[in-house]
């Protein structure tokens, strides 16, 4: 009866209403500014696309999990792979993380290069001994001689709509594993070249997806629609050039942030924002940088607050730029409660665009603090 039920939650009826709740692209690209004119593509396409390509140019690419066959992908993005390169190299698996998981270690360390999706990243708690005991500390506890070049991917993160048990972010997780590498892309260019960075890598990778992205359209040059485009892992993007404050996020809440932007522009507050892209190594350097021009910090994640990605980079600028600091450092994250199910309470349950701008202007002093609203 589980296997049923979560069989059903990645099909139709969930895709169906995370759909629902996707703001059109016309409207989102025309927010961010972007011309009509300009070739876009969506995430979902972008994964897509770099799936195929990176299969296409080596032999020992193949996917494996539940539905990335015969259905095409809970999500869509293994369409057409089946038809293209057969079943030997897209595999539907049973509904067994640790079985098929494990299986895909097992065949990085034989030489291939296993891309292995779940449905959600929350199932991937089923393997994670597989990922963190057998994938992520091979290569040191072998002193170098055996490589585990494999990428874990699917949606992560807070969903709409499908309560506690599926929408989790996971990136402070596993970015806490020596030995793992944790990516998060934003854009469809993110998608593109950071997952042929992930099948490309020596090292197992951790692809951190957000599945109400899939939808969405971004603007794309010829660059990164060439295939032979790959974006270097480990480097942030700064999205937004500023000089009053510095904003970092990842995945679905860099859009966010470059609205929170817009709105505190209006107001005379020049904000930087970082899409960090990656998690796990990080871009300290960039980070550090942008702090030293603007003096202060926000700090965006959907995850739990509590030791979180957020807290890292705290942290982080904190041991390296504290004299720099004007200000004390802004964290917003996930509400540290199970995520709710009811759409109002979800909806406070996770940061908004209100609260980034809140925080940044707390950093500028243009706000009272919140300790003094006690």
């Amino acid at each position: 009866m589980l296997g049923a039920a979560r069989r059903q939650l990645g099909s139709g009826p969930m895709l169906g209403q995370v759909l629902q709740r996707l703001r059109p692209a016309a409207a989102t690209n025309a927010a961010r500014g972007y011309s009509a004119a300009a070739k876009e593509m969506t995430v979902r396409d972008a994964l897509n696309s770099a799936l195929d390509e990176e299969m296409s140019a080596d032999p020992s690419v193949f996917l494996m999990g539940e539905e990335v066959g015969e259905y095409q992908g809970a999500y869509k993005i293994t369409k057409g792979l089946l038809d293209k390169y057969g079943p030997d190299r897209v595999l539907d698996t049973p509904i067994t993380e640790a079985g098929f998981t494990g299986i895909g270690v097992g065949a990085a360390y034989q030489g291939l290069r296993p891309v292995v999706e779940f449905m959600t990243f929350n199932f991937s708690m089923q393997a994670i001994d597989h990922i963190i005991n057998s994938a992520a500390k091979s290569n040191y506890m072998s002193a170098g001689q055996i490589s585990v070049p494999i990428v874990f991917r699917g949606p992560n993160g807070a969903a709409a709509g499908v309560g506690a048990q599926h929408s989790q972010c996971y990136a402070a997780w596993y970015a806490h594993v020596p030995g793992l590498k944790v990516l998060t892309p934003y854009s469809a260019e993110d998608a593109r070249g950071l997952l042929k960075a992930a099948i490309r890598d020596p090292d197992p990778v951790i692809f951190l997806e957000n599945e109400l992205l899939y939808g969405e359209s971004f603007p794309v040059s010829a660059e990164v629609l060439d295939s032979s485009f790959c974006l270097p892992i480990g480097k942030a993007k700064i999205e937004r050039e500023g000089k009053d404050v510095t904003i970092t996020a990842f995945s679905k809440m860099v859009g966010y942030a470059l609205q929170a932007a817009e709105i505190l522009s209006k107001e005379g507050i020049s904000a930087e924002v970082i899409n960090l892209r990656s998690i796990r190594p990080l871009d300290r350097a960039a980070i550090n940088a942008s702090v030293r021009k603007t003096n202060r910090l926000v700090t965006v994640e959907e995850g739990f607050p509590q030791h979180g990605v957020g807290a890292e980079i705290c942290m982080s600028v904190v041991e390296e730029c504290f004299e720099y600091l004007d200000a004390p450092v802004e964290r917003i994250a996930g509400a540290d409660v199970p995520m709710p199910y009811a759409a109002n309470i979800e909806r406070m349950a996770v940061p908004q665009v209100d609260d980034i701008v809140r925080a940044a202007k707390r950093a500028c002093y243009r706000a009272v603090p919140m300790a003094a609203t006690a």
